[in-house]
C-alpha cells in the first residue's frame, strides 16, 4: 500500500507540468450557436454544430440536481472530487466479476474529462482524470461546478447541456419539464446516444424508472410523487429551436455575413445577431407572395400526381407503406405531401403526412383545370375523377383563413409546387433598413434568393425614372407628349422598330402624368428621345443602375436594363424619402454571449436641414447623397399616385385609371406606384410607397426563356378575378396589395406636403394650358415654379391664382 500511494505521488508530481490549468474554467466560455432575431427579438434561425443553451446555478430545477447527485454521484457534497469510496466499490466488482461494470466517476471528474480529457479507456486517462478533478474542487465551489456539468455534458442529438435538452426532447424550457421528463434527460449521460427517448423510447424509459428509485431511496422525492412520475408515459420527439419567424432567407444572409466577418468561430461565440426585420410584416411578406404565388400557379392548371403508387385495380399500400413513402418527401411551408386512398364523386380520402386520414371535398379541387402549356388551360373538371386517382401521391395545403372556428377544423385543398417563382423586398425608405424580405417559394425547396441574387429585366417599372431625367430637364406633368404608334426603319438592321402599347390603344397628344400612370410605351420612347440616350443612361447611375449593363438603344424605354429586386426596392426609395441615394442593410446589431455590443450598424442618414458638420468629433456621422431634387421626387411621386388613383371625375366623363388601380381597395391616398411587365409577359413587377415604406414584388420563371402566360376566365377562380395575359397589375401587384394592407394598417394617412417651389395652378386637361374655368374640363395640377404655362386655352388677361386650396381631382 505505501509503495503504491508512494508511485500515485511520484507518477501526480511527473504529470503536474503536463496537467492542464483548470483556472481556465473561471472563465470558460461554453461553445453556444449563432442566434439570429428579428429588430425586435423573435429568433428567426440558428447555427452551430452544438445546440446549447446555458444557465445559471439558480435557474436549475431542484429535481435535476437532485437527480444528477442520486444517480451519478450520491456522495458529491462529501469528497473532494475523487469519491473513495466509489473507487474501492468499483475496484471489488471488477475483482468478482472480471470486467468493468461501474466507472466511479464522480460528477467532477466527468466535468474534467469533458473538459480537458478523451473518452478512451485507459488507466493513464483515469489517473490524470483523478488529479484534475483534485484541482478543480480546490478550485470552484460545488454549486460552480454543478452548474457548468448541467451546461457543458453531451446529451445525444447535438443537445449539449439540460437546457438544450429540454428543448430537443421535449420542446420546453428546463424550467417548464415534469418530474418524470427530469428523471428521463438525467438517466441519459450514462449513454447519452443510445439511452435518449428518441433513439429508444424503451432503453430511455427504464433508464428514467431507475433514476426516480434512486430519487426515492435517497429521499429527494416521496413514493407518491414517485408513483405518478413512474406511470407517466413519456413522450419525445426531435424538436428544431423554437423559430419564432419564417425568415430563412434573410438568416442566410445574416450567417454568412458573420462568418466572412469573424470566421469559423461564429458558429459557436454565442452571438446574438439582431437584423433590421421587422417580424409582423416578415409574416405578412410570407403569406402575401406564398399566396400570390400559388394563385397564379393554380389558375394555369393542375399538372397532375408527383408520382404513381399504385393505379385502380393493383394492390393498395398498406398504412405502413403508405407513412414510410410520405417520411421520404418534406413539407414545403404550407405545402405537405398526401397519398389518395379513396376517389369519390366530388370529393377524395386522402394520407396527409403528419395529419393522418383527411378529406378534400369539392371545393378544394374543383380549380384544378388541367395544364396543358402556360398559355392553355384544358376545361373545367366536373368530377373528382377527373383530377385524382387513388394511389397518387399529390401535395396539399390547409385554406388559409383567419376565422378562429376554421382553423380548429383544417379545410384541405389541392396544391402543387410552383413552377414560377417569386421575391418580395420592403425597405424603410429613410435609412435603407430591410423590413421584410422573401427570396422565393421555399428556402428548403431551393436556396437560391432572387431578392437579392435574380438580376431580372425590368420593364415597365423604369418608366418613373425616365420620367424623372425629363422632369430635370424642364418638362412638367401637364406636358404634351404624342401618344402614337412609332415605325422606325432601323438600315443597320434592316428590320422596323414598332413598340407598341399594351393594350395596343393610343390617345394622341397625352399630358405626362397620364403616360406614366398608364404605362404609354410609345410616350416613354418620345420622352427618351427628347432626354436624349445618353443622358437618361447617366441619370440612372442616380438610382444605382450600372452603367456598363445599360443597353446602348431606345429599348432602354420600355425596361430592357436588369436589376435585383432588391435594387429595384433601393432605386424607388429615392422617390419616396424626397431625393436621397440609401443603401439597403440588415444587420441591425451584435451581441455577445454575455449582452456585450459587438457591432452596430451606421447606416448612412438623410438629413434635410440644419445637418451637422462632420468633424473628428462625429467621425461616425455619414449621409445620404442627394441625387434628385425634393421637387423631381415630390412630381415623380405624384405620377406614381395616379398610377393608382387615375384622374378625372367619373361622374362627368373625365375619369381615368392608371395600370395599379386595384390597389383602390387599400383606400390610402397617400401610396403610389408602378407596374412593370417586360416583353412576352417574362417578368412581372411592382413596386411603390407608403408612409415610411417601399416594397418591390417581381414574379417569373427561374428559366428566364419561358413566360409567365396567360390564362382563361375560370367559374370555381372568380375570387381571383385574374385572366388574359399575366401582367405586374395582375401578376405581381395582388401581393403588393396584401402586404402594404398589412404593413399600412397602423400608420396614420399622410397628408401631402408640398416641397418649397412646388406650386399648383389650374390646367385645361386636354391642352395641358392654363385655365380660368371650374369644369369637368379643367383641373389643378402641380409644378415647379418658372415651369408651369404661360398660355391660357381661351383670351383672357385673368391671372391665377397660388392661394387656391383645391384638391387635385
Amino acid at each position: 500500500m505505501t509503495l503504491s500511494i508512494c508511485a500515485i505521488f511520484s507518477f501526480y508530481y511527473y504529470e503536474r507540468p503536463k496537467l492542464p490549468d483548470v483556472t481556465a474554467l473561471r472563465d470558460v466560455t461554453l461553445q453556444t450557436p449563432m442566434q439570429i432575431f428579428s429588430q425586435d427579438g423573435k429568433l428567426l434561425s440558428q447555427f452551430g454544430e452544438k445546440r446549447r443553451i446555458p444557465i445559471t446555478y439558480s435557474d436549475i430545477p431542484k429535481y435535476l440536481i437532485e437527480a444528477l447527485i442520486a444517480t451519478e454521484d450520491s456522495r458529491f457534497y462529501k469528497h473532494f472530487g475523487v469519491d473513495p469510496i466509489g473507487i474501492t466499490r468499483a475496484v471489488l466488482v471488477i475483482i468478482r466479476s472480471g470486467s468493468v461494470r461501474e466507472g466511479a466517476s464522480t460528477i467532477t471528474q466527468q466535468l474534467a474529462r469533458n473538459f480537458f480529457l478523451s473518452n478512451e479507456k485507459k488507466i493513464l486517462r483515469k489517473i490524470k482524470e483523478i488529479f484534475i478533478a483534485m484541482h478543480i474542487e480546490q478550485l470552484l465551489s460545488k454549486k460552480e461546478i454543478m452548474e457548468l456539468y448541467v451546461n457543458k455534458i453531451f446529451l445525444g442529438h447535438r443537445s449539449y447541456g439540460f437546457a438544450a435538452a429540454a428543448q430537443t426532447y421535449f420542446g420546453k424550457d428546463l424550467q417548464n419539464l415534469s418530474l418524470s421528463q427530469i428523471a428521463t434527460l438525467a438517466g441519459i449521460p450514462k449513454a447519452p446516444s443510445t439511452m435518449n427517448p428518441i433513439y429508444s423510447l424503451e432503453r430511455a424509459t427504464n433508464r428514467r424508472n431507475l433514476v426516480l428509485l434512486r430519487m426515492l431511496e435517497e429521499k429527494y422525492i416521496t413514493q407518491q410523487e414517485y408513483d405518478k412520475a413512474r406511470i407517466e408515459i413519456v413522450e419525445s420527439r426531435y424538436h428544431q429551436s423554437d423559430i419564432e419567424v419564417d425568415a430563412p432567407y434573410v438568416a442566410e444572409l445574416a450567417r454568412a455575413w458573420a462568418v466572412e466577418l469573424y470566421g469559423e468561430s461564429a458558429y459557436t461565440s454565442g452571438m446574438n445577431i439582431y437584423t433590421t426585420i421587422d417580424s409582423k410584416l416578415q409574416k405578412a411578406a410570407n403569406q402575401a407572395a406564398i399566396d400570390n404565388l400559388l394563385a397564379y400557379d393554380e389558375r394555369h392548371g393542375y399538372r397532375g400526381a408527383e408520382k404513381i403508387l399504385w393505379k385502380v385495380g393493383q394492390a393498395a399500400f398498406t398504412q405502413q407503406q403508405i407513412e414510410n413513402e410520405l417520411k421520404k418527401t418534406p413539407v414545403y411551408g404550407q405545402i405537405a405531401p398526401a397519398i389518395v386512398t379513396t376517389v369519390g364523386s366530388k370529393s377524395a380520402k386522402i394520407w396527409v403526412k403528419n395529419s393522418g386520414e383527411q378529406t378534400i371535398d369539392w371545393a378544394g379541387m374543383s380549380w384544378a383545370r388541367k395544364f396543358l402549356t402556360d398559355e392553355i388551360q384544358g376545361p373545367e373538371p366536373k368530377y373528382a375523377s377527373d383530377i385524382l386517382h387513388e394511389g397518387e401521391k399529390i401535395w396539399v395545403r390547409v385554406k388559409p383563413t383567419t376565422n378562429i372556428q376554421l382553423k380548429k377544423s383544417k379545410v384541405w385543398l389541392l396544391s402543387q409546387i410552383p413552377n414560377a417563382n417569386t421575391a418580395l423586398v420592403a425597405i424603410n425608405p429613410e435609412n435603407g433598413a430591410i423590413l421584410s424580405l422573401v427570396g422565393g417559394f421555399n428556402f428548403s425547396y431551393n436556396k437560391f434568393n432572387r431578392a437579392t441574387q435574380s438580376l431580372r429585366q425590368i420593364g415597365s417599372s423604369v418608366k418613373p425614372f425616365i420620367y424623372s431625367a425629363a422632369i430635370e430637364q424642364g418638362m412638367t406633368l401637364a406636358t404634351l407628349i404624342n401618344d402614337a404608334p412609332i415605325n422606325q426603319w432601323k438600315k443597320n438592321q434592316r428590320v422596323a422598330w414598332r413598340p407598341k402599347n399594351s393594350p395596343e390603344i393610343y390617345s394622341g397628344p397625352t399630358r405626362l402624368r397620364i403616360g406614366l400612370a398608364q404605362s404609354k410605351n410609345v410616350m416613354a420612347v418620345r420622352v427618351l428621345r427628347e432626354v436624349g440616350l445618353g443622358k437618361v443612361r447617366q441619370y440612372l447611375t442616380r438610382f444605382g443602375f450600372n452603367i456598363d449593363k445599360l443597353p446602348h438603344s431606345e429599348t432602354i424605354a420600355l425596361g430592357a436594363s436588369s436589376l435585383t429586386p432588391i435594387k429595384m426596392t433601393q432605386a424607388y426609395s429615392v422617390f419616396a424619402n424626397g431625393g436621397y441615394y440609401i443603401k439597403p442593410f440588415y444587420i441591425s446589431k451584435i451581441e455577445g454571449p454575455n449582452g456585450n455590443l459587438k457591432f452596430k450598424a451606421n447606416p448612412k442618414i438623410i438629413c434635410r436641414q440644419n445637418c451637422p458638420e462632420i468633424s473628428l468629433d462625429n467621425p461616425t456621422i455619414h449621409f445620404a447623397p442627394q441625387v434628385i431634387s425634393e421637387q423631381t421626387a415630390f412630381l415623380v411621386r405624384e405620377m406614381m399616385y395616379s398610377n393608382i388613383w387615375g384622374g378625372g371625375n367619373w361622374h362627368d366623363n373625365s375619369g381615368w385609371n392608371g395600370t395599379g388601380w386595384r390597389a383602390q381597395n387599400l383606400k390610402r391616398h397617400d401610396i403610389g406606384g408602378k407596374t412593370g411587365t417586360t416583353n412576352r409577359s417574362k417578368d412581372a413587377w411592382y413596386s411603390g410607397y407608403g408612409p415610411n415604406i417601399v416594397t418591390t414584388v417581381w414574379v417569373g420563371f427561374d428559366d428566364y426563356n419561358r413566360s409567365l402566360g396567360q390564362t382563361k376566365r375560370s367559374k370555381k377562380l372568380d375570387e381571383q378575378r385574374i385572366s388574359g395575359i399575366e401582367t405586374g397589375a395582375k401578376t405581381a401587384q395582388p401581393a403588393w396589395i396584401k402586404f402594404m394592407r398589412i404593413a399600412l394598417q397602423n400608420q396614420k394617412t399622410q397628408d401631402k406636403l408640398l416641397p418649397p417651389e412646388i406650386i399648383r395652378v389650374r390646367i385645361d386637361r386636354k391642352s395641358g394650358l392654363l385655365t380660368n374655368k371650374f369644369d369637368a374640363n379643367s383641373m389643378f395640377e402641380y409644378f415647379l415654379r418658372g415651369t408651369e404655362p404661360r398660355e391660357y386655352t381661351e383670351t383672357t388677361n385673368n391671372i391665377y391664382n397660388n392661394s387656391e386650396v383645391e384638391e387635385l381631382f
